[in-house]
């Protein structure tokens, strides 16, 4: 499973030994972020690390602290996608050594990207990221996005900036449902149970909790 987020890491691993055969540490590295994102949005914390570790560590064999930076961002991304908004400490260890695209990421992450840090944003965040999007334009940027755990992260980014609609939000709901990610869905469902508590609607409550329940597994 390889989605448009790792652009970061595989870009410059590919632009980096496209003359030659693949060394083991790139296959070895991308194999396992691949799984690590798998098992961090199927809900396995700890297969999540594990995995996550053994990239860090064919990483390390070439002393590249910039693809360093560009996994944990990865790892990061995952995080926004699933509602988890924590400081991407492993990254900022590593800013120092990173380029303007990579500290622009974490910025765009935090939701406090710079007008001027968002042409240096992979291209299908770039106009998620411009502020004053109507709700319905913002879903409709967001729907062209094809691949979902970048939407996901956009999603998460305009949610962490209060600017993620209703609307908005189902789509986060459905982006989840259709991928089977446990983690994200259950974010964004328990985001939906909450508006539909606030807003007094009982039967739309029911019918969360419902559905939460089936995903967790409760009989």
């Amino acid at each position: 499973m390889r989605h448009a987020l790792a652009w970061f890491v595989f870009t410059a691993m590919i632009g980096a030994c496209a003359s030659g055969p693949v060394p083991d540490w790139e296959s070895n590295a991308k194999t396992s972020i691949d799984h690590a994102v798998a098992a961090y949005l199927a809900g396995d914390t700890r297969l999540a690390a594990s995995d996550f570790e053994r990239a860090r560590s064919e990483i390390a064999r070439t002393g590249r602290i910039d693809l360093l930076g560009r996994a944990e961002l990865v790892q990061c991304a995952a995080r926004v996608a699933s509602l988890v908004f924590e400081a991407c400490a492993g990254f900022e260890k590593l800013r120092p050594d990173s380029a303007a695209p990579e500290r622009a990421y974490a910025d765009y992450l935090a939701a406090r990207v710079q007008p001027q840090e968002i042409a240096l944003l992979p291209p299908q965040h770039r106009a998620a990221a411009a502020a004053n999007l109507s709700a319905e334009a913002a879903t409709a940027l967001l729907r062209g996005i094809d691949d979902p755990l970048s939407k996901l992260v956009a999603i998460g980014v305009l949610f962490q900036a209060g600017r993620a609609s209703p609307t908005t939000i189902a789509l986060a709901v459905e982006t989840a449902s259709a991928q089977g990610w446990r983690r994200p869905l259950l974010g964004w469902l328990n985001v939906q149970l909450a508006l539909a508590e606030k807003a007094g609607d009982a039967g739309e409550t029911a019918r969360l909790r419902r559905r939460i329940g089936v995903v967790q597994g409760d009989k």
